[in-house]
């Protein structure tokens, strides 16, 4: 299948609409470890300097520095990698942002296997699971350059500790300036259809809705659901969902330990037991090589992605 990409990519397209918001917001600050122009950090820094701070590779300082700005009464931007952000700060995210439930948004860029050549240290394919059960924390992840900047300007609005997941080159293109928003609600992207549903996250949205593209021309009439908000979740819809379709899959850029097919397995074991499938990096370390080859080798390939779901509705 033609794949467009966007023209900027998702830190490029996050670095837009936070300028937007900083030149609203005078309270706004940006705070980076080493990571300014790989994080998004470029445009804030040229503008409004003294807003925009770059500490160099001390994670652990950003964060407290973040924390400190908001108990000061700033609205703070942390930015680092995923695999950083998630781990390394973990501790800080835990007891001195999210337990005073201050006002920092903590960037992880680099998610999933976005991180490409630079291999297993800096591709973030566990974060969504390590910070997932700290208490307050919003945890989001945008498709493509378009969701992004809406979800950023959302995330900035919204008073409280939030984790955003962003990648490094330019996406497939997905969505265009009208796409929407809400923290905790899912996106009905393909609403037909009773055999299955796919709930994606992230980069595997696009691989999604091809995957649809194929079951659809083999005769499959499948839902297809964005989930950019994973924390938290929007249950209503996975319980429909399951409902309407007896059977769910999960489609998402990370181990699908602890991520997006964690998530909405719970839900349904809990509230409407359902058969759940879920598709991403199956628990292992990965290698290095451009993120589409990447993605396309680990399980979310439109074709493997289809060949998994058709799998199930024949063992339905």
């Amino acid at each position: 299948m033609s794949v467009v990409f966007d023209k900027e990519s998702t830190r490029v397209a996050f670095g837009n609409a936070l300028l937007r918001m900083a030149d609203e917001d005078d309270t706004i600050m940006y705070v980076a470890a080493d990571t300014l122009k790989s994080v998004g950090g470029t445009q804030m820094k040229q503008k409004y300097p003294d807003r925009a701070l770059n500490i160099g590779i001390a994670e652990q300082n950003m964060a407290l520095m973040g924390a400190g700005m908001a108990a000061s009464g700033a609205k703070v931007f942390v930015a680092t990698y995923a695999a950083f952000a998630s781990m390394r700060i973990c501790e800080q995210i835990r007891t001195f942002i999210c337990y005073p439930n201050l006002d920092v948004k903590i960037v992880g860029g680099l998610s999933g296997l976005s991180g490409g050549q630079e291999g297993t240290t800096h591709q973030g394919i566990e974060d969504v699971g390590v910070l997932r059960s700290i208490p307050n924390l919003v945890i989001a992840e945008p498709a493509d350059a378009a969701s992004t900047e809406v979800i950023t300007e959302a995330i900035t609005k919204y008073k409280g500790p939030v984790y955003m997941r962003i990648g490094r080159n330019a996406s497939p293109t997905v969505f265009d300036d009208t796409y929407k928003f809400e923290i905790g609600k899912a996106n009905y992207l393909i609403d037909k259809g009773k055999d299955a549903a796919i709930f994606a996250t992230g980069a595997a949205v696009k691989r999604a809705l091809d995957a649809e593209k194929i079951l659809a021309a083999e005769g499959y009439k499948i839902k297809v659901i964005e989930m950019p908000c994973i924390k938290p979740v929007d249950e209503e819809a996975v319980i429909a969902a399951a409902k309407a379709t007896g059977l769910v899959f999960t489609a998402e850029d990370h181990n699908i330990i602890g991520g997006l097919g964690s998530v909405v397995s719970e839900v349904l074991s809990e509230k409407y037991p359902t058969k759940v499938e879920r598709i991403g990096i199956r628990d292992r370390f990965t290698e290095s090589a451009d993120h589409e080859e990447l993605l396309d080798k680990y399980c979310l390939h439109p074709r493997d992605i289809a060949d998994c779901v058709i799998a199930g509705i024949k063992n339905k």
